[in-house]
């Protein structure tokens, strides 16, 4: 019997030790003084984390906002600083020459339009068939050259010049897109009258928009711009006032 108790007594010994080593107590429960020096670490490395990302994001989004503010420095930019999705910009500026026929006179619209805007033009065809003017479907009956961005700008500034800064009330439409014709490209600054050429007129058509109307010209996703966002005439005026210094007449 005494053996036996021995024995016993022994195995007992070598499971506690064999416990002690993994950290488990005699009924398998790991102890608390370990669970939380495991924890505490994790709660503080993670905390921190999700902190600095959040900050990074918002200071990156406001400095970005401030820079395009800056960039543009004229007084109808600084009235919409509190709110950049209102201003309104110049979308792009179409020069049109219409001759109602091709052969020379389309090749010398053609040279005109290229000298003003130093852009190769592209022909108009027509749509449709009209016995009276001589005009068949299909037929070449003019070329225009459409200009976007800084470039947009500063042609638009040349032909207010050419106007003397005036233009009239009715030459803006109900969404505030606006044109203006003007009789004789010698009146731009640089030109001079050509008899090879003679006297070519064009017509020089501007679309106003603002950020977000994509939504209703894109061909996936396609959505309405609310009426509170499009542009009125008396926006479009107010525009043109003060962004190119230029008086409304009417």
């Amino acid at each position: 019997m005494s053996d036996n108790g021995e024995n016993e007594e022994s195995k007992l010994q070598s499971i506690q030790e064999r416990l002690a080593k993994l950290g488990l107590g005699v009924k398998g429960e790991v102890k608390k003084e370990e669970k939380e020096e495991t924890k505490k670490p994790e709660a503080r490395s993670a905390a921190p984390l999700t902190k600095t990302k959040s900050r990074k994001t918002v200071k990156v989004k406001e400095e970005k906002i401030e820079l395009d503010l800056e960039g543009r420095n004229d007084r109808y930019a600084a009235e919409y600083k509190g709110n950049p999705m209102r201003m309104l910009r110049v979308s792009k500026v179409v020069v049109n020459i219409g001759i109602g026929e091709g052969g020379e006179k389309l090749v010398r619209a053609e040279k005109v339009i290229k000298m003003i805007t130093g852009r190769d033009p592209i022909r108009t065809i027509a749509k449709t068939t009209n016995k009276d003017l001589g005009i068949r479907k299909g037929m070449p009956i003019g070329c225009k050259v459409t200009l976007r961005g800084k470039e947009a700008d500063k042609f638009l500034r040349t032909g207010f010049w050419v106007k003397e800064n005036r233009i009239t009330s009715y030459s803006f439409d109900k969404e505030g897109n606006f044109s203006f014709g003007i009789p004789d490209y010698t009146t731009f600054p640089g030109m001079k009258y050509d008899p090879d050429i003679g006297i070519i007129g064009m017509d020089i058509c501007v679309n106003l928009s603002r950020a977000g109307g994509r939504v209703s010209l894109r061909k996936r996703a396609v959505s309405r711009v609310p009426r509170r966002h499009r542009i009125t005439q008396q926006e479009a005026i107010e525009f043109v006032k003060k962004k190119f210094n230029v008086e409304v007449i009417g």
